[in-house]
C-alpha cells in the first residue's frame, strides 16, 4: 500500500512538472543523463513509462558517461539491463578531464552555477571538471542523435540548495532552471524531477531495489554543496515550511524557466 501511494505521488509530481514548466511536447526526442544514481534511475523510469502512454508523443534514449580519471564505478551491465527492461536505448561513453589553459576553461553553456562561478585561476576543481566534461558528452551525443532535449535528474532539493549556494557565495538569487533553452545549440535542458523531494526518491529507490554505485566519487563530500545541504537541514528544523517558501520565491521571481 505504501509503495502504491509513493508511486502515485511520484507520477503526479512528475506530470505536474511537465505541465507547469512545459517540459515535454509532442515529437520531442529526449536524451537522459544516466549516472547510475537513484535520481537518474528514477528519471529514466518515469520518462520511459510516460513515453509508452504517448501523451505527449516523445522518445527517450539514455547516455552513461564514464570518467577515466575519477575512481568511482557504476555497474554498466546493471544499467544496460535496467534500460533494456524499459525499452530505452543506452549509449555508454568514456572520457576524461580536459585541461584548463591559462587558468580558464571555456564554457559554451549559458547555465552557470555557484560551483562554476567559484572556480579560481590555476585551480582545477575535480567536481567542476567532471561535470563539464560529462555535459560535453551529453551535448555532443544529443546532437548526433537528433535529440532536441536533454533530461537531467536534479530533484527539488538540488534546485533549492543551488539557490542557497548562489545567495551565500555569489550574492544573487538564481538556481538551475526546470527548463533552460541553450543559446548556442538547438537543445533545451529539462529537469522533470524538480517537484520531487529527495526523501521520496530515496524511499522509492530502496523499495525498488535500485542498485547503488559500486564506488562513490572520492570528492563528493568535499564541496560547497555539502556545506549548503547542512545549512538547509538546519533551516528546515527551524521552519518546516522553508522548502515551500524558497520554491515560492523562485517561482515568483521567474527563476525556474530560462528561454
Amino acid at each position: 500500500m505504501e509503495s502504491r501511494r509513493l508511486e502515485k505521488r511520484l507520477k503526479e509530481r512528475f506530470v505536474k512538472a511537465m505541465a507547469t514548466y512545459h517540459l515535454i511536447e509532442d515529437d520531442d526526442k529526449i536524451l537522459v543523463g544516466l549516472s547510475g544514481g537513484k535520481d537518474s534511475l528514477l528519471l529514466t523510469e518515469l520518462l520511459a513509462k510516460r513515453a509508452k502512454i504517448q501523451h505527449p508523443r516523445f522518445s527517450v534514449e539514455a547516455i552513461h558517461v564514464r570518467m577515466e580519471n575519477i575512481h568511482y564505478e557504476t555497474d554498466t551491465s546493471y544499467l544496460q539491463q535496467f534500460c533494456d527492461d524499459l525499452g530505452v536505448p543506452l549509449h555508454i561513453r568514456t572520457t576524461r578531464f580536459e585541461t584548463i589553459e591559462n587558468g580558464k576553461l571555456k564554457i559554451e553553456s549559458n547555465e552557470r552555477t555557484a560551483e562554476q562561478s567559484s572556480i579560481k585561476r590555476k585551480q582545477k576543481q575535480p567536481c567542476f571538471l567532471c561535470s563539464w566534461n560529462r555535459r560535453k558528452q551529453l551535448f555532443n551525443l544529443a546532437q548526433e542523435l537528433g535529440c532536441n532535449k536533454i533530461a537531467l535528474g536534479h530533484h527539488q532539493d538540488d534546485l533549492i540548495h543551488t539557490a542557497l549556494m548562489n545567495l551565500t557565495y555569489q550574492a544573487h538569487f538564481a538556481t538551475m532552471p526546470a527548463r533552460l533553452k541553450m543559446r548556442k545549440m538547438p537543445l533545451t535542458i529539462i529537469r522533470p524531477l524538480c517537484l520531487i523531494p529527495e526523501s521520496d526518491i530515496k524511499t522509492w529507490a530502496e523499495m525498488q531495489g535500485y542498485q547503488k554505485q559500486q564506488k562513490l566519487c572520492p570528492y563528493e563530500t568535499n564541496s560547497h554543496r555539502t556545506d549548503i545541504k547542512q545549512l538547509y537541514d538546519a533551516l528546515e528544523q527551524m521552519n518546516p515550511e522553508v522548502r515551500y517558501n524558497i520554491w515560492g520565491a523562485l517561482e515568483a521571481d521567474n527563476k525556474l524557466i530560462e528561454e
